[in-house]
C-alpha cells in the first residue's frame, strides 16, 4: 500500500449504514463535487484537507436532507476525523452518537 493509499475509509462503512449512495454525495453538494471524487474519498485515496471538507459537507447535508425536524435535533454531525483514517483528530474506537437513528 502506497503512502497515497490508505484502505476502505470509515466514510464507505458510514455511507453504507445510512444507505447513502455516491450519487446521493454528488446531488446534494453544492460545492460541484463529482463521483471519481466520492469514490476516491470511500475508497482510501488520499484526498487534501479541502477536498476532505468538501465531502464531509457533503455528507452531512445529504444525511440532513433526509431528516424529520425532531430527527436533526437529535443529530450530530460529522467532521472529517469521523470520515477519514488518515485525518488529523482520527480515533479508531470512536463510538458514533448517530449510531440509534441508522440502526
Amino acid at each position: 500500500m502506497s503512502e497515497l493509499d490508505h484502505g476502505t475509509q470509515p466514510l464507505d462503512g458510514l455511507m453504507e449504514k445510512w444507505g447513502l449512495s455516491n450519487h446521493e454525495l454528488v446531488e446534494t453538494s453544492t460545492e460541484q463535487l463529482t463521483h471519481k471524487q466520492v469514490q476516491r474519498a470511500r475508497t482510501g485515496r488520499r484526498l487534501t484537507l479541502r477536498m476532505m471538507q468538501k465531502v464531509n459537507r457533503a455528507f452531512n447535508i445529504a444525511l440532513w436532507t433526509r431528516f424529520t425536524d425532531e430527527q436533526k435535533e437529535a443529530f450530530v454531525e460529522y467532521s472529517t476525523a469521523n470520515l477519514f483514517s488518515y485525518s488529523k483528530g482520527y480515533q479508531k474506537d470512536w463510538n458514533d452518537p448517530n449510531q440509534a437513528m441508522y440502526e
